[in-house]
């Protein structure tokens, strides 16, 4: 998984990639040590591979996963994202709200605050070593005050190892 640095022991190299400095990827996030030309290389492609399995984690809101059997319930995991709405999806929101009608604007921050944070919630999954998602749960809430609106949404599931399929 993520190595550590020599010099002052933070994680290099994870999932989340804001352990690797993002201008120099040889570079400590934490106290600037260079890495070797191999380690880092190392620690990028062991990335690569978890974004890889997280893409593919099963996630489903029921509690089982179909075909499969269930090992072990790792932990709860979440995942929280929190999206700007700007001043023109208020205001273009504000006049479908008098007219009536969608707003794609707003339809469009709320699909992607979704896929944003789903893709989240399965990196917490990879990294705490599950094979799926279960009793995924998304809730969505807006903050709104002062001509500004923020939307929140906080996504959970149980993590969990299935069992190995026989061949």
């Amino acid at each position: 998984m993520a190595s550590n640095c020599r010099s002052c022991g933070a994680r290099m190299g994870g999932v989340f990639g804001n352990e690797i400095s993002a201008d120099n990827p040889e570079i400590c996030y934490a106290c600037g040590l260079k890495m070797p030309a191999a380690e880092a290389a190392a620690a990028n492609e062991r990335t690569e591979a978890l974004k890889q399995k997280a893409s593919q984690l099963p996630i489903t809101t029921s509690f089982t996963i179909s075909g499969r059997e269930i090992d072990q319930e790792i932990d709860v995991i979440t995942a929280e994202c929190v999206f700007g709405m700007n001043i023109f999806r208020d205001l273009f929101a504000g006049v479908r709200d008098i007219v009536g009608g969608r707003s794609e604007a707003t339809q469009k921050v709320l699909r992607d605050t979704r896929k944003t944070c789903l893709t989240e919630l399965r990196k917490e999954a990879v990294e705490s070593g599950a094979d799926a998602i279960i009793g995924v749960n998304l809730d969505y809430s807006e903050f709104s005050g002062g001509g500004k609106s923020m939307l929140f949404l906080v996504a959970s599931g149980t993590a969990v190892k299935l069992k190995q399929e026989e061949v």
